[in-house]
């Protein structure tokens, strides 16, 4: 049984914008709370598609870091790292490569959606192709039990834990696993023993989700059980082989609500965007532009809120007493467009207030970033290289 973990990663894209603060960030800052969070830059999975101009990665890797700890994450509560300098990945994905079905790669659904997104783009390459097995090398490395994820990204998750089961399977099949298995078992004592023998065939048997979540429950009480041993077990409730690597599960986010300056989803490659520590001034002038309801040609025309971008925003940031006062002014045409769009500018404007402040010092300082960066790598490599101790001793690779 493994401790509780969240991953989460961002491809290094420069300056974040709101809509990456309230699809991403925010839970973000909820989780830190909650469980022990490790946050990465994705800046090998940023060569995937930029591998012909990548000398642009490292300052939008920074500036992305100074983003997050503006938008609230906290160093001291979760770890902040860079994917390239734990070289670790690297040799998992490696490893994971030699026995991953190509076929698996090839039916990840995002594979040929992206192919399509990008076709001015030579994707034609091992590195795209390969990009679904490093996110899952990300996640296993860790030992991963909680991923974040959207609705589009669950097949990313269930892709990682046919991996996991799979090298399992694999490399956990000792001489001797089941007897060994069935010796440890006894190490729970006569009563815990029996118990957990009920709750492995409820599962073996019957699926019973609820029975591994109980078994999972006494191996955790059993202070007893050697790491060997806790592998072991496990695996033996599951019918894989020692639980070398954990198959992760997910914790589905909703979807990022933050529309953009012309009513589509807030995106750079829209250039609708506002970004997170955009200055005042930036931000009224942008808002003050935004397109309306067409139909209200003059300020004496009556207009439809619902065709209107600035609605989408008043729904982020307003009331229910200012979405009734659009509403109706709108509709009556007693408030004119600029009128309707000065609470959202204020409502933007005091949610950056924060972030800007938060970031003041690391602009100052940018070594100050550098250090947060380096101890999140130093903590995240211990954690990389105890599974990569064990992934090297089941396969056979622990030259020692």
């Amino acid at each position: 049984m493994y401790a509780e973990r969240v991953l989460s990663g961002m491809r290094p894209t420069g300056s974040l914008h709101l809509g990456h603060y309230h699809g991403v960030l925010k839970n973000w800052v909820k989780l830190q709370d909650e469980y022990p969070c490790l946050f990465f830059v994705a800046d090998w999975h940023a060569l995937t598609t930029q591998y012909d101009d990548p000398r642009g990665i490292e300052n939008s890797a920074i500036e992305m870091v100074i983003d997050w700890l503006a938008a609230g994450v906290d160093p001291e509560k979760a770890s902040i790292f860079i994917q390239s300098m734990v070289p670790e990945h690297a040799e998992l994905h490696l490893l994971l490569s030699m026995m991953t079905p190509l076929g698996w790669l090839e039916r990840v659904p995002t594979y040929k959606d992206q192919q399509e997104k990008l076709s001015h783009k030579d994707l034609t390459t091992y590195g795209f192709l390969g990009y679904p097995l490093l996110m899952s090398a990300d996640i296993l490395i860790y030992r991963a039990d909680k991923v974040p994820v959207g609705e589009d990204q669950i097949p990313h998750v269930e892709f990682t834990r046919e991996l996991a089961r799979r090298f399992n399977h694999m490399y956990g099949r000792e001489p001797g696993f089941e007897d060994k298995a069935r010796e440890a078992v006894k190490k729970l004592g006569s009563k815990k023993a029996r118990s957990f023998e009920e709750l492995r065939r409820a599962f073996q048997e019957r699926g019973d989700g609820e029975a591994v979540a109980r078994a999972q429950a006494l191996i955790a009480e059993a202070p007893s059980l050697s790491h060997e041993d806790r592998e072991r077990v496990l695996g033996y409730l599951e019918g894989t082989g020692k639980m070398i690597l954990v198959e992760p599960g997910y914790l589905l986010t909703e979807a990022s609500k933050m529309p953009g300056l012309d009513g589509q989803k807030m995106s750079k490659s829209y250039g609708n965007t506002i970004t997170l520590r955009e200055d005042e001034a930036s931000v009224t002038q942008k808002v003050r532009r935004m397109p309306t309801d067409p139909a209200r040609v003059r300020r004496s025309d009556a207009g439809d809120p619902e065709r209107c971008p600035v609605w989408q925003l008043h729904e982020v940031y307003s009331d229910a007493g200012c979405r009734d006062w659009v509403q109706q002014g709108c509709r009556s045409a007693g408030i004119g467009c600029l009128d309707c769009k000065q609470p959202v500018i204020d409502a933007i404007l005091k949610e950056q207030a924060p972030m800007r402040e938060r970031a003041r010092m690391y602009l100052e300082d940018r070594s100050l970033v550098r250090k947060i960066i380096a101890a999140g790598n130093e903590r995240a490599r211990v954690l990389a290289q105890e599974t990569m101790h064990d992934v090297r001793a089941a396969m056979g690779l622990d030259y020692r």
